[in-house]
């Protein structure tokens, strides 16, 4: 899987450098924002479990004690109380006390109870508390039912149900065992105060009657109010909406809406349909000010080995000019994609992704679904469509994954022909259970192919970059020089297998010193054929090319710890030293190259026997390695752990300092026979502070190449964390100038349920703040209402300049009867760059 992550991540990269050549800003999650609510009249909501990915949910509660089972229905009725009564002439049985009964299954307790055998009543008076089978609680002053509990009527009642809701009602009617009719009813999901359970409750809403069908499972209130803490701020004639039981229903979804210069205002009410319990579908029109009437369609079903979804999307624009020159001028727009996954047994499943569109632009224009950046946290906007079909499977000590790719890149300044289609790439891994020679044995391989229409060239000159040189369209393409472009996409055809086989065991000497030969043989078999398109000539020689790459290494491992024990804890400090020996790379800048384009050399890979980071690339010569760690581990808690090292190229070829298509290894600090310093500073006192320090350093004057400090800090009321990175330039790959920035993020808890958080992203070099977002929310166990406001950089469908929007998210929840939300754009976009 390697391959297959550091394949996608090069794409991804690709795109980023297209586009402007973004800064590659140090990512943090962020607060999602929030959304607005418009309750509507003869609104009927179903509870399907979507609120969820809408931003804050609610505080969970804790798990209620499940009833004890119902004991089996025998007829029989059992009676405790202080005193109990026969009236034999009227058949009549009188419970007066502290009164205990149970029968078919429920539990009643009361002052008084009295059983009437001729009518089969039931009625209890005074502190009736009724339990029934599935924990339903009812409170009432006056009860009387008949004895299978399906006819009767209660007085001054309160019900509290399994689901943490409430009910009360001056009185309620029972007919039929499946009508329950509340007069003067309320109805909340919020718990009472603990305080004063007198107090109105967060929210509640009061109707002139509350019908609960039984049978439909569903709540209808006539004459609705909704009140926030017993003030009523919204009135309808007509609610409706599933009971606290149900998880799926027929019915209206709670409204969306959502705003664009290009479709205007966009107003979303979804229709679910709880088709049968396996599938269901959910078709939502989005009605725009615009554009006409955007239909969406969404169809799901779970399946005994998985399940898959199919959406749907069409529009009969109004007005396809709004949208000049963009690929969105046209009347009919729409889309279909799919999804799904299935297990083959308990280790083997297979999926797919599958997206058809009329044209690019159509997911971006009208924000649809995954496909957008819903919540506006920092550069986290998709900028392609992915289909693929995928197998993979796991075993005790092995993996497989195998699967083809489609990536359909919809910003303005992707060219598609420059996107590769992999078919396939597949990735296995073994480690065997058995020792070999006494030593771990393992083996892996790879297979990547893929295709390509037309070159893509990244400059790396400022020359380059303001003459548009490296473009498929310049008017001189035989410049198209390594001096002045990348080779980033190769057209044609690539196709490389690859098999590894690795082997080590370590051994421990009487003075404690730690030895560890390994030893690994890589065979690649690769056959290209490569177009001869403008430029290409001076990179790679077109036409086709199929050849082998052997590469054979053995290597020694040497580590020394050191222990030292105090009072206050225990320092280990351990030398390390790597020797590695391997012939030079065969074809070392002579053959494309994929899934190897990224190259940053830190402790993390000073000790790795090949440092790029895919199979196209393969280190060779001799090298070695070496560094000190030390690490202390308090006894009051906490630990610090250093690790400095270097890494020395002995013999051979250096493959760091090859120029190759994309320059990989150049400016990486690893193209000298010694290599820049690298080293790590991990300090965590407790559970509550990390901080953590990376650097790159100068191998002849010391000065600062690559820098990262993180320091984070999480209590019970407030988190903080901040990650700065200062990266000089690197000329070969394009970065002519040095990169700084901050980005820092914050929660407070200013009460038991009140948040507020924030995030900003600082570039030091241009010296401003070029995104932000602050919010504020309120969560509790029943209610949710939060805001944000947010700034960010984003990439459309009419020009390769980011532009600068400003949007306020509001989100508003009431468990039970639904959560909505609502985005606005509070300015016009306005355009800028924000880093190379």
């Amino acid at each position: 899987m390697a391959a297959m992550a550091a394949l996608r991540g090069k794409l991804s990269t690709r795109r980023r450098r297209m586009k402007m050549r973004r800064e590659r800003a140090v990512a943090a999650a962020l607060l999602t924002p929030f959304a607005v609510f418009a309750l509507a009249g003869a609104v009927q909501t179903a509870a399907i479990d979507s609120a969820s990915a809408q931003g804050y949910n609610y505080n969970p509660r804790p798990a209620r004690p499940k009833p004890p089972p119902p004991a089996a229905n025998n007829g029989q009725m059992l009676v405790q109380a202080t005193e109990v009564n026969y009236d034999y002439n009227n058949k009549r049985v009188a419970a007066v006390g502290n009164v205990q009964m149970y029968y078919n299954g429920t539990t009643v307790e009361a002052d008084r109870l009295v059983y009437d055998q001729d009518t089969k009543r039931l009625r209890a008076e005074g502190n009736v508390r009724m339990t029934d089978a599935d924990g339903k609680i009812t409170y009432a002053n006056f009860l009387d039912l008949s004895d299978d509990y399906r006819d009767g009527f209660v007085d001054s009642l309160r019900v509290d149900t399994a689901q943490d809701t409430r009910i009360a009602a001056s009185r309620a009617d029972r007919t039929g065992g499946n009508y329950n009719v509340f007069q003067n009813g309320v109805y909340t999901a919020c718990a009472p105060c603990k305080d004063d359970p007198k107090k109105p409750p967060l929210w509640q809403v009061k109707g002139a009657r509350i019908i609960h069908d039984q049978t439909d499972k569903m709540l209808y209130f006539e004459d609705a109010r909704i009140e926030f803490f017993g003030v009523p701020l919204a009135y309808m004639p007509y609610l409706s909406t599933p009971d606290p039981t149900v998880k799926r229903k027929t019915g209206f979804l709670m409204p969306f809406y959502t705003s664009n210069t290009t479709f205007g205002s966009g107003f979303e009410i979804p229709f679910y349909w709880a088709l049968a319990p396996d599938y269901d579908l959910t078709l939502t029109p989005r009605i725009t000010t615009k554009q006409g009437v955007l239909m969406q369609g969404e169809f799901r079903q779970r399946l005994l080995d998985g399940a898959y979804q199919i959406r749907a999307y069409g529009i009969n624009q109004s007005d396809p000019a709004a949208f000049g020159s963009a690929p969105g001028n046209r009347d009919l727009r729409g889309a279909v994609d799919t999804q799904g996954q299935f297990a083959l047994n308990d280790k083997w499943v297979w999926g797919w992704e599958g997206v058809l569109m009329s044209d690019r632009a159509f997911f971006l224009d009208y924000r649809l679904a995954q496909y957008r950046d819903s919540w506006g946290t920092f550069l986290n906007q998709s900028t392609e469509a992915t289909s693929q079909i995928y197998l993979t499977g796991v075993g005790n000590r092995s993996y497989f994954d195998i699967r083809a790719i489609h990536y359909l890149g919809w910003a303005a300044a992707d060219i598609q022909g420059q996107i590769p289609v992999i078919h396939p790439v597949l990735d296995y891994s073994k480690t065997l259970d058995q020792n070999i020679f006494g030593g771990e044995f393992s083996y892996k391989f790879n297979l990547t192919s893929l295709s390509r229409q037309t070159a893509q060239f990244d400059p790396v000159t400022t020359i380059a970059n303001t003459t548009g040189l490296c473009l498929n369209t310049s008017a001189d393409p035989a410049a198209r020089l390594p001096s002045s472009c990348l080779l980033r996409g190769v057209p044609g055809t690539y196709t490389r297998l690859t098999a590894q086989a690795d082997w080590r065991r370590s051994f421990t000497d009487p003075y404690g010193q730690i030895w560890t030969p390994f030893a690994s043989l890589r065979a690649d078999a690769i056959d290209a054929s490569i177009s001869n398109q403008p430029g290409v000539s001076n990179y790679l020689t077109p036409g086709d090319t199929q050849t082998m790459r052997l590469m054979p290494t053995v290597g020694l491992e040497y580590r020394y710890p050191f222990i030292n024990v105090q009072p206050w804890g225990t320092t280990t400090i351990e030398p390390i030293a790597q020797v590695i020996i391997r012939p030079n790379e065969s074809y070392a800048g002579k053959l494309p190259n994929e899934d190897a384009q990224t190259m940053v050399f830190d402790t993390s890979n000073l000790f790795s026997v090949d440092k790029f980071s895919g199979y196209d690339r393969v280190e060779g010569g001799g090298r070695a390695n070496v560094g000190i760690q030390a690490t202390t581990q308090f006894d009051q808690g906490g630990s610090v752990n250093v690790l400095f090292g270097q890494s020395y190229q002995l013999f051979g070829l250096n493959s760091f300092a090859v120029a190759d298509i994309t320059n990989t290894g150049l400016d990486s600090g690893l193209a000298k026979p010694k290599s820049d310093y690298v080293g790590r500073v991990s300090y965590s006192p407790n559970s509550t502070y990390k901080f953590t320090t990376r650097a790159r350093f100068n191998e002849a004057t010391f000065n600062v190449e690559r820098f990262e400090a993180e320091a984070s800090a999480s209590f019970n009321r407030w988190s903080v964390s901040m990650i700065y990175g200062n990266y000089a330039e690197q000329p070969d790959l394009g970065f002519l100038t040095r990169r700084q920035g901050i980005l820092g993020t914050g929660t407070l808890k200013l009460a038991s349920n009140w948040v507020v958080s924030g995030g900003a992203r600082w570039d030091l070099e241009a010296n401003k703040i070029n995104q932000y977002i602050v919010g504020a929310g309120y969560v509790d166990d029943c209610f949710v209402l939060a805001v944000n406001y947010v700034t960010g950089y984003s990439y459309t469908n009419y020009g390769t300049t980011p532009t600068l929007n400003h949007s306020v998210m509001l989100q508003l929840g009431l468990r039970t009867i639904g959560m909505t939300s609502m985005q606005q754009s509070v300015s016009a976009a306005s355009s800028g760059v924000f880093g190379q």
